[in-house]
């Protein structure tokens, strides 16, 4: 699944990135996004052409938005030790002890959020108020982490208790006012681009000096849901800027036992409109 590149060691493969090391450089990390895209907890086939360099380029993008912030970009000095072969897809990073949680703000109610909502009037343990619909503004943005599942099983949205139990209270606290004030300052962003950023995930590490550090990818079509505006101020809450069209595809095409069908080249070339189309408005 992973790439060899000379004179680095593949460490890790993820369902979309790989990272690589280098006896050179013991303090980097290499990180590749690739064109898979996964879905259910299942790597699907065929890739999604160009996706890796779009969301590296996003991804970088919102790094530089987040001045300030912490995160685990080695110095762009130091990026020429990329191999061609991947440097539209790769970032050169500082090693980080990962937390073992994904930080998931949501700002309107949608998805496993709104599935939740719709048995318990709670999103991870968090009351909501009743009558909220299928893609509802929350009334403030809410903090509902998850425990990062290995590849092949399923992530586990958990309470602040279980995430404090995971990382400790100190830590816990930490990660959810950092996600909170980048989800927000995130969200204005956007929103002067004409784009809602309705939820995200971020993940953050340790870094040499103990410092919480935001790392791993941030804000692309990959970690976060986001709706066109206009879109959605006309009543279409179903438009979103990633790869839905892979979803809505294999949930009408396939009961999720044993492996999913390989995806039509119709809902590749949709999803790929999809990510460029929100990489060209949010960077113009």
């Amino acid at each position: 699944m992973s790439e060899e590149l000379d004179g680095w060691e593949h460490l890790y493969s993820g369902k979309v990135r790989d990272l690589y090391a280098t006896d050179a450089h013991p303090d980097r990390v290499l990180m590749v996004a690739s064109n898979r895209v996964s879905a259910f907890d299942h790597v699907l086939s065929p890739a999604i052409p160009g996706k890796g360099a779009m969301l590296t380029e996003l991804s970088h993008w919102w790094f530089d938005q987040l001045d300030g912030m912490p995160n685990h970009l080695a110095p762009d000095s130091e990026w020429k030790i990329i191999p061609p072969a991947v440097a539209d897809r790769a970032m050169l990073v500082k090693k980080l002890v990962m937390f073992p949680i994904e930080c998931v703000v949501r700002g309107y109610l949608s998805g496993s959020g709104w599935a939740e909502y719709q048995e318990s009037r709670s999103v991870c343990g968090i009351r909501l108020p009743a009558g909220l619909r299928d893609g509802d503004r929350l009334p403030e943005p809410i903090y509902t982490p998850a425990w990062k599942a290995p590849v092949g099983q399923h992530d586990e949205n958990i309470t602040l208790e279980r995430s404090a139990e995971l990382v400790g209270l100190t830590n816990a606290t930490a990660l959810r006012d950092l996600s909170l004030t980048i989800f927000t300052r995130a969200s204005v962003i956007a929103e002067s681009h004409g784009i809602i950023l309705a939820d995200t995930k971020f993940e953050f590490g340790s870094d040499i000096d103990g410092t919480i550090t935001l790392g791993d990818e941030v804000l692309t079509s990959d970690s976060s849901r986001y709706w066109d505006a206009a879109t959605y101020a006309s009543g279409d809450r179903t438009a979103s800027f990633d790869k839905q069209p892979v979803r809505d595809w294999l949930k009408a095409n396939w009961d999720q036992t044993g492996e999913p069908p390989p995806l039509p080249a119709d809902v590749v070339a949709t999803t790929v409109e999809r990510y460029r189309e929100l990489l060209g408005r949010l960077t113009a």
